[in-house]
């Protein structure tokens, strides 16, 4: 990692305490376990694997659709020394019977689910590749969980999932919903849901890192845009600790103060290379992305939180959809997607997320193409 994506990096910028601890990452939950970690090789998910592998798990087996990101944790972990017994299996979490085998044969205990699309104007451009992803391969990963009986799932998940503006917020939700679905007491399901990952792949902070190298200029999106900041090395602590908490089918989000506007952490970043913000470096503001917000939340206002056993982490209770409910339009979003449908799968996001207000963007796209 750069030295200066540290998390003493962001304390100015943050002005909160780090929620990340120096204890070790977890052994209680993971330790001799049988671990299935998806989305391996990207940026949470690769900092996850490192934290494992000193967890002393059985196995550790690392999937991800990505073959160079894949090639590139084995690597790292390699350079660690002294790991555990891992495999790698280049694949995609909607492929079902690849799913299948990997349970089958390795009999994962506990899965953390890093694997998504993220990239929100890259989805509101691709949604049936968002859902089939997001939303129906976390599906077939909660069900082979049930069927081969692991003791518990834990996802990934973002603030943009709550009153979501974008197909990346609502797929996400959706896959909330599938956990809360299918959690019960043989397997647990968890969510974790997290802010803006500071350092992770296809984060803003890497973009103006490297703008600022080529001497600018530094783009924002809009002056007031606000997003709830926290480190890579934070990111990978709250999720373990939210894999420890003895709770079902919870979603537990982190505190995480008041959100950062954008420009301010683009001001920290020229400032903390050496230039004075405006004037030495210039930074333009090119309009919001199609599916963008001008500021995201942790909790909607149909969910109530409440303190958990861990000070850094709120439990929020939120309704699910009933189980056939969930499950015909979970079918109808399988038939949207293999029919490159996307009216269809519109309208099923609509109905199954009722407060997801699609971008115009979006809008005008399927406007088009049913023209």
């Amino acid at each position: 990692m750069h030295r200066e994506f540290r998390g003493d990096y962001w304390e100015s910028l943050l002005r909160r305490p780090h929620l990340a601890t120096s204890a070790a990452a977890r052994p209680e939950t993971n330790s001799g376990r049988s671990i299935l970690l998806t989305g391996a090789g990207g940026g949470i998910g690769s900092a996850l694997a490192k934290a494992l592998v000193t967890c002393d798990p059985r196995l550790l087996i690392l999937l991800d659709h990505s073959e160079q990101n894949l090639h590139q944790v084995q690597m790292e972990l390699a350079a660690l020394g002294g790991e555990p017994p891992r495999i790698a299996v280049l694949g995609n979490i909607s492929d079902g019977a690849l799913v299948g085998e990997i349970f089958e044969r390795h009999r994962p205990e506990i899965v953390y689910h890093a694997a998504a699309f993220k990239q929100v104007p890259l989805m509101e451009a691709n949604p049936l590749a968002a859902v089939r992803n997001n939303v129906l391969g976390t599906c077939r990963l909660a069900e082979a969980c049930v069927e081969h009986q692991a003791a518990q799932l834990v996802l990934i998940s973002t603030d943009k999932a709550v009153n979501p503006h974008s197909v990346m917020g609502v797929s996400k939700r959706v896959a909330e919903l599938a956990l809360l679905r299918w959690s019960g007491a043989r397997t647990q399901m968890k969510i974790v849901r997290l802010g803006n990952v500071l350092g992770s792949q296809g984060s803003v902070a890497p973009l103006f890192r490297d703008q600022i190298a080529r001497g600018g200029p530094v783009t924002v999106t809009h002056p007031d845009v606000e997003r709830y900041l926290l480190t890579l090395r934070e990111a990978v602590d709250l999720i373990l600790a939210g894999a420890s908490l003895e709770a079902e089918g919870n979603i537990f989000v982190p505190e995480l103060g008041a959100p950062v506007k954008i420009l301010d952490l683009a001001r920290h970043m020229i400032r903390r290379a050496g230039f004075e913000p405006e004037t030495e470096l210039p930074i333009v503001f090119t309009g919001l992305r199609p599916g963008d917000k001008m500021r995201e939340e942790l909790v909607s206002a149909g969910e109530t939180s409440e303190p958990s056993t861990d000070r850094r982490l709120r439990r929020v209770n939120s309704a699910g959809v009933p189980a056939e409910r969930f499950d015909v339009a979970i079918a109808e979003l399988g038939e949207s997607v293999e029919q490159r449908d996307a009216v269809l799968l519109l309208d099923v996001l609509c109905r199954l997320v009722p407060e997801y207000r699609p971008s115009e963007t979006l809008l005008g796209s399927l406007h088009r193409s049913a023209v």
